[in-house]
């Protein structure tokens, strides 16, 4: 990316009397009790200043009160932006991947009906099912559509391997496709002419703090070297693989702690593993982290570390950078395009504990320049590639 992006005066005065609607699976609600897709939010806020108005629709599975998402999310709105969460049902086949029913796509017709939408360009946030919405939504209104696919990339190449009629569509049909790598560039053109690589970003809420006041803040040790993770506590995350590098690590040197923030359905696993290899006094898991100590946490520790067996485009990796803090993550998606150098962090093999825990153990013995780091992360702020994004809808509106 190019940290100096212009955009075209005269397309932004005539997007700036457009109105944009964004298509994504969730969205954060009012209060931010409910968390998810944060990044489509970010981005909606350097979006929004280009605009006259920006309507969200973000589909909630019906659950009959059962479920967080369906009881905390209610319609609201702020600034230029409205925010619509229509029920809906989406029932899978689980045994066969087929999909019995989903109705994603007419309750998102009869919300913009309902309310008298109107809009002139649409933005959707990955594949299934809003990218599939999207190119519906073009060819019942003659709007252009503009798709990011964020999946994973072991997500990506099982939509790729599917050859999907639907999914397909939601490929060919859009006036442009983004993809938050550069690597799967080439496997889209197959589907579609126009598309482009623009990574995801990082929020101004992700600023450098000094550590020792980011440490008093959270009661943390000033004396020792602290390892930070975050993500949902999943499989494909690959704790387990830090967990295993802590205890090489361990033997090595004492004055390491180990913190993972997130919540998911492998905490009782991961702290099974961490009782059994006796790591509590230097392994701890978090849970959820209100979204406030995030850049706290970020600031507090001597490196981050992501040990993913796959992503796309991790967010928190462009969220330490712009902490200035060194990113020690696995050669996966889209994180060696953005750790080019030694100078922003070490890269790791995925799956692969041992050279885990050497490259942590090199990174904290290594004198980090925050400056250069924090240099490289002024291109992936959400302004500048919002930027980018806004050159897209510039394309797809001339």
């Amino acid at each position: 990316m190019n940290a100096s992006i212009e955009i075209n005066r005269n397309s932004l005065a005539d997007l700036k009397k457009k109105t944009l609607l964004v298509l994504t699976p969730s969205y954060p609600n009012v209060d931010e009790s409910f968390i998810a897709e944060t990044f489509v939010k970010y981005q909606v806020a350097e979006l929004k200043q280009y605009f006259q108005k920006l309507i969200v629709i973000a589909p909630v599975l019906r659950s009959f009160g059962h479920f967080k998402k369906d009881r905390l999310c209610r319609n609201y709105s702020y600034d230029n932006v409205e925010v619509y969460y229509p029920r809906s049902i989406y029932i899978p086949l689980f045994w066969t991947g087929e999909i019995m029913v989903d109705n994603r796509l007419k309750i998102v017709e009869q919300t913009i009906d309902k309310y008298h939408l109107d809009f002139d360009l649409i933005h959707a946030h990955f594949t299934w099912p809003s990218g599939y919405i999207g190119v519906k939504l073009k060819e019942k209104y003659g709007k252009p559509v503009v798709t990011t696919i964020h999946e994973n990339g072991e997500w990506f190449d099982k939509e790729v391997e599917m050859d999907h009629p639907l999914i397909n569509a939601a490929w060919s049909g859009p006036n442009a496709l983004i993809r938050v790598n550069q690597k799967d560039v080439p496997v889209l053109q197959r589907y579609n002419k126009d598309v482009y690589s623009i990574p995801n970003g990082f929020s101004p809420f992700f600023y450098p703090i000094e550590t020792t006041i980011a440490r008093e803040q959270l009661n943390l040790s000033a004396d020792m070297k602290v390892v930070f993770s975050l993500g949902n506590l999943i499989k494909r995350k690959g704790f387990n693989y830090l967990i295993d590098s802590m205890d090489i690590i361990c033997q090595q040197r004492n004055d390491v702690l180990c913190f993972i923030g997130g919540a998911g359905k492998e905490r009782r696993r991961l702290q099974g593993q961490i009782d059994r290899m006796h790591l509590s006094g230097n392994v701890r898991l978090l849970g959820s982290l209100p979204g406030d100590q995030l850049s706290l946490w970020m600031n507090a520790c001597d490196i981050f570390v992501l040990p993913s067996l796959n992503e796309g485009n991790p967010t928190v990796m462009f969220e330490t950078l712009g902490c200035g803090k060194p990113f020690v993550g696995t050669r996966v998606g889209g994180v060696p395009e953005v750790i080019t150098s030694e100078d922003y962090g070490l890269l790791v093999n995925p799956a692969d504990s041992e050279d885990l825990a050497y490259k942590i153990l090199a990174a904290l013995d290594r004198e980090w320049n925050r400056e250069k780091i924090l240099a490289h992360a002024k291109q992936y702020t959400w302004g500048n590639v919002a930027k980018e994004i806004m050159n897209v809808f510039e394309k797809v509106s001339g």
